[in-house]
């Protein structure tokens, strides 16, 4: 036996009130609107009626801590694969308008189909999808979430709908708090649903993470 779906939750807001692409940078916590995106996640994947067996979580804290709702609701340990973490970034650290004025920093921008100023779009799907196969593979039963980052996680909708890798970050449909759901059909990952339980929350929200 294996699960029966994957769910692919991202974290919530963040307090960032100097709006720093944190990236990979420990610290970074969730906001109090953060804390109530991730609740709402959470009762989202219980409205559905399923049963969620199994709940891993990029070691990143603002993902650990979107996990807590869902480990709550559902009785379950949160597990934790740096397979699905945040990708390295150049501008990690840095006020994004700020740092694309720095020519110094121009280099990073050269080759925006890898991307140059991060970790390859290919890196990311193949541990992406190492992860989520590992997940359904080794679930008896039920369904696994795992609580991840804005880009990996597109990268995999990308991947498995036969999309190009290379985009533009202002067009990534995963919302704060969103759930991408996946099920295995006929030997390949499907995309069977998107929903944004948290949309409501989000006016105003600072979303910055990462490129």
């Amino acid at each position: 036996m294996v699960a029966s779906q994957i769910h692919l939750v991202r974290h919530g807001e963040v307090h960032n009130p100097l709006r720093v692409l944190y990236g990979r940078l420990p610290g970074y916590r969730l906001s109090e609107l953060g804390e109530k995106m991730a609740a709402a996640a959470a009762d989202d994947l219980a409205d559905r009626g399923r049963e969620i067996t199994r709940l891993v979580a990029s070691p990143l804290q603002r993902a650990q801590e979107s996990a807590v709702s869902i480990s709550e609701r559902f009785g379950v340990e949160i597990e934790t694969d740096e397979r699905i973490i945040e990708p390295t970034n150049h501008f990690e650290g840095t006020v994004m308008r700020l740092a694309l004025r720095n020519p110094a920093n121009w280099v990073a921008l050269r080759n925006p189909r890898k991307p140059s100023w991060g970790e390859p779009y290919v890196s990311i799907v193949a541990r992406m999808l190492d992860a989520v196969r590992d997940a359904w593979e080794t679930t008896p039963s039920g369904d696994v979430v795992l609580v991840s980052h804005q880009l990996p996680i597109w990268m995999v909708h990308s991947a498995l709908g036969h999309g190009r890798l290379p985009h533009d970050p202002r067009d990534r449909r995963c919302a704060l708090s969103s759930i991408t759901t996946f099920e295995h059909r006929d030997g390949v990952f499907v995309e069977v649903g998107y929903t944004d339980p948290a949309g409501a929350l989000a006016v105003g929200a600072t979303d910055v993470g990462a490129v």
